[in-house]
């Protein structure tokens, strides 16, 4: 059975992703866009913990996260954040994320159009980095990135993808033709 993640947390999770996780018009495989403006998130999973001694929320089992432009699915969430849930800081939320952990089967996809899937999705919210590790791959229509990590630049519009040992960062890229 699913629960809905109920107002109660809510305002811990307002500010759950500041960023779109989403393939940016360029062309750009490996290409993020920042969130103009994040709109309410509502989580799904089979269970929801919070610990607030130690500042986590997780979400395990079957999660699934809609936020305007984005979609996550994976097996387990973690959010981390520093503060007090119960106290309001000059934004009116009182706990602020310091990083999110997607771990388990991750698939993020835009509404618009591509999808980043990894074993492990790691976002820091402070640098507004995103780090796939575990076969990622990054895809826009019939093009895709993949390496063993896959770092994305959010507020730079920037990725980058690396390999380790013998194996090679893969890059399959369909050129377009220029329309008049």
């Amino acid at each position: 059975m699913r629960r809905v993640f109920r107002p109660f947390l809510w305002a811990l999770l307002l500010g759950l992703w500041g960023w779109t996780p989403g393939l940016a018009g360029s062309g750009d495989p490996g290409a993020m866009t920042p969130a103009k403006k994040a709109g309410p998130i509502e989580v799904q999973s089979r269970t929801l913990e919070l610990d607030d001694a130690k500042q986590v929320v997780t979400f395990q089992g079957a999660v699934h996260a809609v936020q305007d432009e984005f979609i996550i699915d994976c097996d387990k969430l973690r959010v981390f954040y520093t503060g007090r849930p119960d106290a309001e800081n000059a934004e009116g939320a009182g706990a602020e994320i310091d990083r999110i952990v997607a771990t388990g089967n991750v698939r993020i996809q835009r509404v618009k159009g591509g999808t980043a899937s990894a074993e492990k999705a790691v976002y820091y919210q402070g640098e507004e980095k995103l780090v796939l590790t575990g076969n990622p791959v990054v895809r826009q229509g019939r093009d895709r990135v993949e390496g063993e990590r896959i770092t994305l630049y959010l507020a730079e519009n920037r990725s980058v993808v690396e390999s380790t040992g013998d194996e090679k960062v893969k890059a399959v890229i369909f050129p377009r033709r220029k329309t008049r």
